[in-house]
Formats: structure tokens, C-alpha cells, sequence
């Protein structure tokens, strides 16, 4: 008597023609486009990113607490009586309201921005007429770069204490060089756009400098396939370069009018006073700011003042990037 055969054992289903036999897919094979990872680069994964956020931890602190916690008290000054002195007090929305009925705010806010109006399409502009002149194979332009941007390493308070004496009605070289006498820093037609001149000169190196790193991305080729279309220089300039240049514009825009509306020092220095001599022509916000909180020692009012400020340079940066973002161009190759 033979024993029974027994059957074979079925050998596997083949994944490729059997997909219900295929392992089922991993936590990383259900992302698409991530390849799965071994427990060694996990753990390097998760080392690499431990370190990241470790050495950004600094700055997150200096963001914290130079800016994030000052704009938190300061909204809390606002609605507070204080004189730095005695005990706060809190007086609900009156800071608000006096503020908002003040005259002398409301005029220097309006000088602030005739004086915006006046610096930064001036500065925009010479900047970048000298950005394109540095780009030229010119002889010393290195040397006339540094030159350039001496004004901007500069202090401001420095640059303005200079300049007052170069405005010197009697004993200051500008006069002289004009052969009259003309009060530029006791004239309140002629102090505003004095102070703004002075701001140009002070930052049309920097500008400039942001401009030629942006013409200088620019790929050659664009230019001379221009110039075989017959394109000349004024036609390149306005329909090619300056296209071109709106992710350089767009930041040297958002920094300079944020710099601009917080003008304080140099202006300090040009007319020696934080008052608005004369007569509240140069009457800035950041001045106005500064004599509520350390003259008039109102602690409530002066935050009330750095918020409005706060909430315009947010709502102009907003529109500026709204009106850039889609006209940028990014990719140059």
C-alpha cells in the first residue's frame, strides 16, 4: 500500500499579474513624489531638522523681543495715562480720540508725506540712472561705487549737522557757491525740500547698489536680441530693463517709504530741533512721536501715533505687493 501524494505547495501569485497579491504600500510610499526612508536617514532627518530650528532660535528671540513685544506693549500704552513717572492709568479710548482730533498730528502726518512725495521717486529714479551708469565698463567704478555709498554708512544725525552748515545763511558753502543769501533751513517753503535733498543725497549710493546687482542679473542675451529687432537704448531701458528690474524695485519701494516715514534723526540734525522749526514745516511723525513721549512725557498719545503710523506703512506695503506681484518676472534665462 502506497501513501498518499500529497500536493505540491502553490507557488506565490506573482504581484504583476495578481495586483491584489502586491504588499500593501507603506506610510512613505502613500506620499507622492517621497521615496521611503531607512531608519538611519529618519533619524538623520530628524537630527538635520533639530538643528535648524535651534540655530534660528536667536533670531526668533530678537524678533520676539525687539519687535513683536514692543508692538504688544504699545498697543497696550495706548489705551494707558502715563508720564513714565507715576503708575499707569487707564483711560479707555481717550488717547484715541484726542489724538484723532489733534491738528498738530493730522499736519504732521500731511508733512510726512509731501516729504515721501518729494524724496523717494527722486531717490528711486537718480539711483537707478546711476546703477545704469556703474554697469558700463567705466574706468574706477569701483572706486566710484565706494564713493557713492559713503553718504549711506554715514549717521544720519552726523550727515544732518553738516549739511546745516553747509546751508548757513551767512558763513555756509552753498551760499557762497550761489553768490546769495538764501535762508534754506529758516524759510518754510524752502526747509522741507532742503531736509529732502539731503535724503536723496544720502541714499542714492545705496539705491544705486541694489539696482546694479539687479541689472547685472540680467542675462546679455536679452540685450542683444533686442538690439537685432532694432531696439535702442531709451526702448531697452523702458520696455526690457526696467520690466525686468520689479523684484528690485518692489523691495528698494517697501524699504525706502518704511525709512522715510520714520525720518527723524536727520532731519534733527538739519534743523536743531525735534519741533518742526520752522513754523512745523519739517514737523515729521517720528518727531511729533518723539515730543509727545519725551517732552510732554504722554506715553498713551505717542503710542497711539506709532500705531496709526504702523497701520499705514502695513496698508501701503499690502498695496504695493498687490500691485507687484503679478508684474514680476523672476525667471531671466
Amino acid at each position: 500500500m502506497t501513501a498518499p501524494t500529497l500536493p505540491s505547495a502553490a507557488p506565490p501569485p506573482d504581484p504583476a499579474t495578481h495586483p491584489a497579491a502586491a504588499p500593501g504600500p507603506t506610510h512613505a510610499d502613500r506620499r507622492p513624489g517621497r521615496p521611503a526612508l531607512r531608519p538611519g536617514q529618519r533619524a538623520r532627518r530628524r537630527r538635520e531638522t533639530t538643528t535648524a530650528y535651534s540655530l534660528l532660535i536667536p533670531s526668533f528671540v530678537g524678533v520676539g523681543v525687539f519687535l513683536i513685544v514692543p508692538v504688544f506693549l504699545v498697543g497696550i500704552l495706548s489705551f494707558m495715562d502715563w508720564d513714565l513717572i507715576t503708575n499707569p492709568e487707564f483711560v479707555g479710548t481717550e488717547n484715541w480720540r484726542n489724538i484723532l482730533q489733534d491738528g498738530k498730528f493730522w499736519n504732521s502726518l500731511g508733512v510726512t508725506a509731501r516729504f515721501v512725495l518729494m524724496a523717494i521717486p527722486a531717490s528711486v529714479i537718480c539711483g537707478l540712472l546711476l546703477a545704469v551708469a556703474l554697469n558700463r565698463n567705466l574706468p574706477g567704478r569701483s572706486f566710484l561705487r565706494v564713493l557713492y555709498v559713503l553718504p549711506w554708512v554715514c549717521a544720519p544725525l552726523a550727515l544732518g549737522v553738516v549739511w546745516r552748515w553747509l546751508f548757513d545763511p551767512s558763513n555756509g558753502l552753498i551760499n557762497a557757491l550761489l553768490g546769495q543769501r538764501i535762508e534754506w533751513m529758516s524759510d518754510v517753503n524752502l526747509a522741507l525740500p532742503a531736509v529732502a535733498f539731503v535724503y536723496v543725497w544720502s541714499k542714492v549710493g545705496y539705491i544705486s547698489l541694489f539696482f546694479l546687482a539687479g541689472l547685472q542679473s540680467i542675462p546679455q542675451s536679452v540685450y542683444e536680441a533686442a538690439r537685432l529687432d532694432g531696439a535702442g537704448p531709451v526702448k531697452m531701458l523702458t520696455q526690457m530693463t526696467l520690466p525686468l528690474l520689479r523684484p528690485t524695485t518692489f523691495f528698494i519701494l517697501v524699504t525706502e517709504i518704511v525709512a522715510s516715514f520714520q525720518v527723524f534723526d536727520l532731519v534733527y540734525g538739519l534743523t536743531g530741533s525735534a519741533r518742526g522749526y520752522p513754523g512745523g514745516s519739517t514737523d515729521v511723525i517720528a518727531s511729533r512721536i518723539y515730543q509727545e513721549a519725551f517732552v510732554s512725557l504722554d506715553l498713551g498719545e505717542a503710542s497711539v501715533m506709532a500705531l496709526i503710523l504702523f497701520a499705514v506703512l502695513v496698508i501701503i506695503t499690502i498695496a504695493q505687493q498687490r500691485y507687484f506681484a503679478p508684474r514680476m518676472t523672476y525667471d531671466m534665462s
